[in-house]
């Protein structure tokens, strides 16, 4: 069954109950947390897209550095995201993109462009490392988002290798791409495989283009070197460290404000040191521009 994960608090008052399922694992790959439904299905949304990368990486795409730490991110739409993208396309139009034309989610930015674009799109970096797949491996690009697509095909591999365990539900994404339902104990497996990849060393080298200035997944990487951090919609997160720590959480509510400080405080149970984000160990409630309460882990 989910447990109880987080509750949000208000001038004394329990507002608000996050319930849903973490789960945490060593080193050696033992189980270190376990709370709720973890052997239960999920899908991964932009948690997938380390593997995404990983998989355009293995189809031969040119990434490295920034450029595959943007192919694995969630980018917040800055200048320096789109002109990376740009670079990434190398000389293919941006009408090739097939995710939806969207405005930047960094607020500064959204301020001064005129109306909303592709390359904007928080998951154009993983797109354009798609089609630098495409490319690469002389695959169809215009078909590229297809689940019977060779591309699309490998990324199920390599998820399917990572988490050991097989795919049980296929979903088109937000973004128009698939993602691929696994157990949230094989999520983190996956990311436990990950975490040695050049896929985490890029995104652990260049959190700003995992996510963006400000951006909770690029805090987190920055407080804790070492770290990988990634979001995805309806409260999904996974973090791993380079120890080979790998934590899975998912909120049933789809409200990712307590993500962050469940995968944190899991990762503390299982003895690594957080200290350096503690203001990310919970979220802070206002009321009239004061602090009134918090978003608080209670598991």
């Amino acid at each position: 069954m989910p447990a109880l994960l987080a509750e949000v608090t208000r001038s004394g008052f329990v507002e608000s109950l996050h319930h849903g399922s973490v789960v945490g694992l060593l080193p050696s790959g033992a189980v270190g947390v376990s709370v709720g439904a973890v052997e239960d299905p999920v899908l991964p949304r932009s948690c997938m897209k380390p593997f995404q990368a990983l998989a355009c990486l293995s189809a031969g795409a040119p990434l490295a550095g920034p450029a595959l730490a943007i192919a694995a991110g969630s980018h917040t739409g800055e200048n320096r995201h789109v002109e990376l993208v740009m670079q990434l396309l190398g000389g293919l139009p941006a009408g090739l993109l097939r995710c939806p034309p969207s405005w930047p989610e960094d607020e500064e930015t959204r301020r001064r462009v005129t109306e909303p674009s592709r390359v904007r799109m928080n998951c154009s970096g993983k797109h354009a490392a798609m089609l630098a797949a495409c490319v690469a491996a002389r695959w169809p690009a215009q078909t590229y988002l297809e689940p019977s697509h060779p591309l699309q095909r490998l990324v199920m591999r390599t998820v399917e290798e990572l988490s050991e365990e097989s795919v049980v539900h296929t979903a088109i994404d937000g973004c128009g791409a698939p993602v691929f339902g696994l157990s949230l104990h094989g999520l983190a497996r996956a990311m436990r495989g990950l975490v040695r990849t050049p896929v985490a060393d890029a995104m652990r080298g260049f959190p700003e283009y995992v996510g963006g200035t400000g951006h909770v997944n690029t805090v987190v990487m920055q407080q804790l070197p070492g770290v990988v951090a990634k979001g995805g919609a309806e409260g999904v997160l996974v973090l791993a460290t380079d120890a080979g720590h790998a934590v899975a959480v998912k909120v049933l509510d789809g409200n990712p404000r307590a993500t962050t400080a469940i995968g944190l405080t899991a990762l503390a149970a299982m003895g690594f040191d957080v200290s350096p984000a503690k203001q990310s160990l919970s979220v802070p409630v206002l009321g009239g521009g004061q602090v009134v309460g918090e978003v608080r882990v209670v598991f």
